[in-house]
């Protein structure tokens, strides 16, 4: 199965997060913040990334340039609870395979990873 990182600044929507993927067989790491997820994204494979946009210290378009630019295969998939549709285009023109906005929907999101 997949190996998923997700990056995001609440802690109760990682941990969630963390349960259902992995109740649906992914791996699954943890990040709370841009910089941590930069970091575990240099030293691991991961085909599929989450990341919330608005994080303090490093956001997640931010995050999203860095990987991309890292060269490697992976799909970025944005969440977001501060969602407008200026923020889901740009994220998108730069190259993310989709945007969520929070209160995530969890079976869009699951059928959006399985498809990235």
């Amino acid at each position: 199965m997949a190996h998923i990182l997700v990056i995001d600044d609440e802690k109760s929507i990682r941990n969630t997060l963390k349960e259902i993927l992995e109740y649906e067989k992914f791996t699954v790491d943890l990040a709370e913040n841009g910089i941590e997820g930069i970091e575990l994204f240099e030293k691991n494979e991961y085909d599929v990334v989450l990341s919330d946009i608005k994080m303090p210290e490093m956001d997640g378009i931010e995050v999203l340039e860095k990987i991309l630019n890292s060269g490697k295969d992976v799909q970025v998939i944005m969440i977001s609870g501060h969602g407008n549709i200026e923020t889901a285009v740009e994220a998108i023109k730069k190259g993310a395979y989709d945007y969520i906005e929070k209160p995530l929907d969890l079976n869009r999101m699951l059928i959006t990873i399985r498809n990235a």
